[in-house]
């Protein structure tokens, strides 16, 4: 009897000391998920942090020419340092991924559908998404640091319109307005080709888009140097789960289907079409809903920086129509699949839409067919091109709409164009 309550006073004990070592294994795994969940979700640096950082361009910001910065410019410089986030979650990309810029102004409820789309692309989480800032708002900030399905950088224009609000390229006291008269008014500025003077939201669209660009392609140690494609969406474009998977083969096809092709697009050049759904590849000028090409597309056109930088029209695409493309000499095509990936849902412009009461968006949500086709890789290696021509839309000889007539615009354009290479790089004469 004495043994048989030995045995079960043993047999308990075992029992306990099982429970107590699972709780405790249990508890250490809460406390590792927890560690891990903090890591992926780590609050940004302070300002005090950030600021203890350090940045330097190849040459000073003097001799570039670019404005006096305030503390909120030299923060953002220092922050566009900061390392990608998620890289717990993705420590490593794709040797052949295809990094996508989204670049943003603020309109939240736009940023927010693209976002969600971008959640549902196929092969996402191997590649690195940076989206950059026309400036900084909190809520926009706010929407791009809760993205968990890729690496994500984010970059913030130092030098855009919204960082300053007493000074240039800001609102400065004694700017010139509409159409006054400088030497009457005794106010500063150059009127564009139609008499109007600067308007600071209206410029920061063409300056945050060529600012972009050469820090994307020459300033960040992520993708400086870069000789592939890097893939260019705006928040007001909905991605489709096969944009990626297309977007890659039609990289890869450009070279022997159409090796005059510039560029490889998502969506067709009218942003109202949604294809042709033909058995063949399309060429056409190159679109600006979902756009890519290469660094040595990207060489050419910093070339033409100049005459980006002094056309009349405060669009970066028109701009380039008009201007940057009819300088290299010939058609300048695009190439795309016969059914869009991408579409333009925006109702209205730049800078509209901001307040959730007045968003352009139909009842507040974007409604877009996304089909079972539009979920998997549609486009065909053995499909031939078939060249849209002649080319449809602005074209040189297009004077501009204008909105980009001051010289400190001007100047501060060539300043961008300039930030990442040597002074002579590109004439100023």
């Amino acid at each position: 009897m004495a043994t048989k309550k030995l045995n079960f006073k043993v047999a308990a004990l075992r029992r306990l000391l099982s429970v107590v070592f699972i709780t405790l294994l249990g508890v250490l795994l809460l406390i590792f998920l927890l560690g891990t969940n903090s890591t992926s979700n780590s609050v940004e640096p302070s300002w005090d942090e950030i600021d203890e950082l350090s940045y330097n361009y190849s040459d000073s910001s003097e001799k570039l020419g670019l404005p006096t910065q305030n503390r909120l410019s030299v923060h953002l410089e220092k922050r566009n340092q900061l390392p990608p986030r998620n890289l717990d979650l993705y420590p490593s990309l794709a040797k052949d991924h295809i990094t996508i810029v989204l670049y943003v102004h603020n309109r939240p409820q736009y940023l927010r559908i693209v976002v969600e789309s971008l959640s549902h692309v196929v092969g996402i989480s191997e590649t690195l998404l940076i989206v950059s800032h026309d400036g900084y708002f909190e809520e926009m900030n706010k929407i791009v640091e809760g993205i968990r399905f890729c690496q994500v950088k984010q970059i913030f224009a130092p030098y855009s319109p919204h960082v300053f609000s007493k000074s240039f390229p800001g609102v400065s006291p004694r700017d010139c307005k509409d159409k006054d008269d400088a030497a009457k008014k005794h106010c500063k500025g150059n009127p564009d080709q139609y008499g109007n003077h600067r308007s600071p939201k209206i410029v920061s669209l063409k300056h945050h888009w060529w600012w972009m660009m050469n820090t994307v392609w020459d300033g960040l140690k992520e993708t400086r140097g870069h000789e592939g494609h890097i893939l260019f969406i705006e928040e007001d474009h909905f991605i489709f789960p096969n944009a990626y998977s297309n977007l890659r083969m039609l990289t890869e096809l450009k070279a022997h289907k159409c090796p005059d092709c510039y560029a490889a697009n998502l969506a067709p050049l009218d942003v109202n079409s949604r294809g042709e759904g033909w058995d063949s590849l399309i060429a056409e000028k190159m679109g600006n809903v979902g756009y890519s090409f290469n660094g040595t597309v990207w060489r050419k056109i910093h070339r033409k920086a100049r005459e980006f930088c002094f056309f009349d029209d405060y669009n970066w695409d028109i701009t380039m129509w008009a201007t940057v493309y009819p300088s290299f000499g010939g058609s300048v095509y695009t190439l795309r699949g016969p059914r869009t990936s991408a579409v333009h849902f925006g109702k209205c412009g730049l800078h509209q839409g901001q307040g959730e009461n007045n968003a352009c968006i139909d009842n507040g949500v974007v409604k877009i067919g996304v089909e079972e086709i539009d979920k998997v890789a549609n486009i065909k290696s053995e499909w031939d091109v078939h060249i849209h021509t002649p080319q449809s839309g602005y074209k040189a000889g297009f004077k501009g709409w204008g909105g980009w007539g001051d010289e400190r615009d001007r100047q501060l354009c060539l300043s961008f164009a300039r930030m990442y290479h040597s002074m002579n790089t590109v004439s100023t004469s």
